[in-house]
């Protein structure tokens, strides 16, 4: 989890490139921008609220042979060893975005480079670096007055509204390499901002593994339990599955599977599921893993707690109280009418 609401921009760098396969060039400030109180506020929302908005997928730097040859990594490291090179970091920061800039869509823009202190990742205070890069402008009248008349003028700026792209790379993890948000709104090149510019690959943390595993579970559910027994089981799986999560700290997996499912056959199934999927969840070997109680939370919202039948009635089953579906809804067939029924036992109608 990031707190951004204190942070505090140390130091801001603004420069602007254009796409090597056209010729056009690189403009580097050789100053930093002084920012004013009027400017500030409008920045830190321009850049800040993509990452307020988005769900929390790390990324890390890497590289094939060794972290050190990935120059990304280096200037972030050159700058939190050295807060006060960060101006000068960040013009070889631009000019390693310009040397990626070759696919002929690419499009040129300015660069934002900035210092930043007063964040907190996962609990822990922390310095981050920021960049951004904004693309598309945005057409906007500019009215002025001009002697006894209101004259409108067509110009073009950025849209504080949509940031284009964008990073933050925070100052924790460092042997791993460093932990890493990032957001590409334009995606006519996928690899441009990702692969050639920051060379990353997904930080696999425990809120990494947590979410794999969980959506991991939740395929399952529904390619294999629901076939195999009933629309209620496949919910009550899942209902037992997160209940697993949310009340350890610790997966592991014979406990959970012998735990949260009921019919013994689906083991094995469970097993050869995992073979064949495993490599798109990213869990291949992965029978043990600190469990993130924040990525629980999140999954928790998403699963569908609702059984829909085709005569028009839902019914919900309640994941907190997960004993109660159990013991108070049974389905059975009806001969006389051709039907599956659910019977649902209470004591009384509760208020809404």
């Amino acid at each position: 989890m990031i707190n951004l609401f204190n942070a505090h921009i140390d130091c801001l760098s603004v420069h602007r490139v254009g796409n090597k396969s056209r010729s056009e060039a690189i403009f580097l400030s050789e100053t930093p921008y002084a920012l004013s109180d009027e400017l500030t506020p409008l920045l830190k929302e321009y850049f800040f609220k993509p990452f307020r908005e988005k769900e929390e997928n790390y990324y890390q730097f890497a590289h094939d042979v060794d972290l050190d040859y990935n120059d990304m990594y280096n200037y972030a490291s050159e700058v939190f060893n050295n807060p006060g090179a960060a101006h000068e970091v960040s013009k070889k920061i631009t000019k390693h975005l310009f040397e990626q800039s070759n696919h002929p869509h690419i499009k040129n823009g300015e660069v934002y480079v900035l210092y930043l202190t007063n964040l907190t990742v996962d609990n822990n205070p922390v310095d981050a670096i920021g960049i951004f890069k904004s693309e598309i402008k945005t057409d906007f009248l500019l009215v002025d007055e001009e002697g006894t008349n209101l004259e409108m003028k067509l110009q073009q700026g950025i849209n504080l509204n949509k940031l284009d792209k964008g990073c933050l790379i925070f100052n924790y993890k460092k042997e791993e390499g460093y932990k890493i948000l990032t957001i590409d709104h334009n995606r006519y090149d996928a690899r441009y901002w990702l692969e050639h510019f920051l060379s990353v690959d997904v930080f696999q943390d425990e809120n990494f593994m947590t979410k794999k595993y969980m959506q991991f579970v939740k395929d399952f559910a529904k390619d294999v339990v629901l076939p195999a027994e009933d629309k209620k089981e496949e919910v009550m799986f899942m209902n037992r599955s997160v209940n697993y999560f949310a009340k350890n700290d610790e997966f592991e997996e014979t406990a959970f599977l012998n735990e949260v499912l009921d019919n013994p056959d689906l083991i094995p199934e469970f097993k050869n599921y995992k073979v064949e999927k495993a490599p798109k969840y990213s869990i291949e070997d992965v029978t043990n893993f600190p469990i993130a109680n924040a990525a629980v939370t999140d999954a928790r919202k998403k699963i569908k707690n609702v059984i829909n039948l085709d005569t028009n009635i839902q019914i919900k089953l309640d994941f907190v109280n997960a004993d109660s579906a159990e013991k108070f809804v049974e389905k059975g067939w009806d001969e006389e009418k051709q039907m599956y029924y659910y019977l649902v036992y209470f004591n009384k109608e509760q208020k809404s």
